[in-house]
């Protein structure tokens, strides 16, 4: 057995479904999906290092008629926005501030540029590894930048397909609707308001920052 077999037996035992994302899971639109990927798992092998965590909390945005979306109307299509036009399952990572790297699970049909950002993972494999990545023994991915470091994420893994290495989307036990919080998103501009951040409530690994509040 060669080395990425035998990383991704391991890494199979260690989920507790074991099963990869179904493909259907992420062609509805970006809101379906951010509720859908809640306990889900997100696991890296970036390095040779297998980390991961159960998704706690994500944040949809709806593409050209969303004025949060980096490919909002007024935008259309650039460099940089074009992973989010399809296909759907991949990655789109971009950079903030010129230094953090942020992850993003492409959704939808092909031309329709929606995307789910993953704000936060509850560390469930590799902790070592996240702690000498972050440089620090807590708060290791309770927000998006934090989450991308801490699984080695950066601008190489934008366009990967999240059925291979060094990056997966595994199944989970879906959360019950009642442990589901919605907010307005965090850290836009525009349409801070919609309803389109889910998270698990009271969970200690979701993110810290101040959206608008939000019924679901």
């Amino acid at each position: 057995m060669d080395n990425d077999s035998a990383l991704e037996a391991r890494l199979r035992s260690l989920i507790p479904a074991g099963e990869l994302l179904p493909e259907g899971m992420v062609r509805g639109g970006a809101e379906e999906v951010a509720r859908d990927l809640l306990g889900c798992f997100l696991v890296s092998t970036v390095d040779g290092e297998l980390v991961g965590g159960r998704i706690v909390e994500t944040e949809a945005y709806l593409g050209g008629d969303d004025p949060a979306s980096h490919a909002a109307g007024r935008v259309g299509r650039t460099s940089r926005n074009a992973p989010m036009f399809g296909p759907s399952g991949t990655a789109y990572v971009y950079l903030v501030y010129g230094m953090h790297w942020c992850l993003n699970v492409v959704t939808g049909v092909v031309g329709d540029p929606q995307a789910v950002l993953l704000r936060a993972i509850e560390p469930c494999l590799g902790d070592e590894t996240m702690r000498v990545r972050r440089g620090r023994d807590q708060d290791l991915t309770n927000g998006p930048a934090r989450l991308a470091k801490a699984l080695g994420i950066d601008g190489s893994l934008n366009g990967h397909h999240f059925d291979g290495h060094p990056l997966f989307l595994f199944a989970g036990a879906r959360p019950d609707e009642h442990a589901v919080g919605v907010s307005g998103r965090i850290g836009v501009r525009h349409a801070r308001d919609w309803p389109l951040r889910f998270f698990l409530m009271g969970h200690p690994d979701v993110s810290r920052g101040r959206p608008n509040p939000a019924s679901s």
